[in-house]
């Protein structure tokens, strides 16, 4: 038997969905006019820079991203012709790469983010109090948790 949505639960889901829609396009929107970049290519930019060397495995960055291999393969390729990335071949693994930031990737990310962080607390955060930044943290943690089990 189906557990239909009741009008409550209806209304947050809807309202969930057209605030995820509308708050991905002005992100990618605000990205794309004040760098050239994607949410897709933040993404990548972010990860690589906030590991050590700027340096991760292939496979290490789609488990992250929770990406499919192909996708990320797409992406990375975009990046690589414009200077974002390299991919270095794993001496030890002939079937392994390594993805790395470039300098130019390095100089973009840190050029952008500090823009991009602050339309995340324009149409976010300085609309939550600390209670709601809390309960939106519950929430996203108990959602993940849920997907996480799975997995297993």
């Amino acid at each position: 038997m189906t557990r239909w949505l009741d009008d409550d639960e209806q209304r947050a889901w809807r309202g969930y969905l057209h605030m995820q829609a509308r708050l991905t396009a002005r992100l990618n929107r605000q990205l794309q006019d004040d760098s050239g970049l994607s949410l897709a290519d933040f993404a990548v930019l972010v990860e690589l820079s906030e590991v050590a060397g700027g340096r991760t495995r292939v496979l290490a960055l789609a488990e992250k991203l929770e990406w499919e291999k192909s996708r990320l393969s797409h992406q990375l390729n975009r990046m690589r012709a414009r200077g974002l990335i390299d991919r270095q071949e794993c001496p030890n693994d002939r079937r392994g790469a390594f993805v790395a930031l470039t300098p130019q990737g390095r100089t973009t990310i840190e050029a952008a983010a500090p823009r991009h962080v602050e339309t995340v607390r324009e149409y976010l955060f300085d609309r939550l109090t600390p209670e709601l930044v809390a309960a939106l943290t519950d929430i996203t943690d108990r959602v993940a948790a849920r997907l996480a089990e799975d997995e297993d």
